[in-house]
C-alpha cells in the first residue's frame, strides 16, 4: 500500500493486498486520514467484482457522512452494479475532479 499526501486529500494505492486486505489496513489507519478527502486507486487489479467494490461501503459512508469525499479509482469494475452510495472513476484525474466539485458543493451548503 503506497500513501501519498497532499494537502488534504490522501491517496491510497493498492500493491500487493487482496481489497479485503486494503480495506482492513484502511479501517485501521483511518483515524490518520479521517480528516482528508481519500482516493483510493485499485488500478493494479486485474478485475473487480462488484461484491469486492462493496467491501469500501461501510468505510466510505462514514467519511462522507462526516463530510469528506471518498472516491475510488478503476476502470475494471461494472459502475452499473454498483451501489450509488460509492463512488468509482475510471482515472486518477477524474477523481481529483470530483473531489474539487464535493468541495464547492459543501462550501456552498449542500
Amino acid at each position: 500500500m503506497i500513501i501519498d499526501k497532499n494537502e488534504n486529500i490522501t491517496t491510497i494505492t493498492q500493491e500487493k493486498f487482496t481489497v479485503i486486505e486494503l480495506v482492513k489496513k484502511l479501517e485501521a489507519l483511518y483515524p490518520k486520514y479521517k480528516n482528508d478527502n481519500i482516493i483510493i486507486v485499485l488500478t493494479s487489479l486485474e478485475k473487480i467484482s462488484p461484491e469486492t467494490i462493496n467491501e469500501f461501503l461501510q468505510i466510505s459512508n462514514i467519511h462522507r457522512k462526516a463530510k469528506h469525499s471518498f472516491v475510488i479509482v478503476s476502470a475494471k469494475v461494472d459502475l452499473d452494479a454498483i451501489p450509488d452510495e460509492l463512488v468509482v472513476v475510471p482515472t486518477q484525474q477524474e477523481a481529483l475532479d470530483i473531489i474539487e466539485m464535493e468541495e464547492m458543493e459543501r462550501d456552498l451548503g449542500f
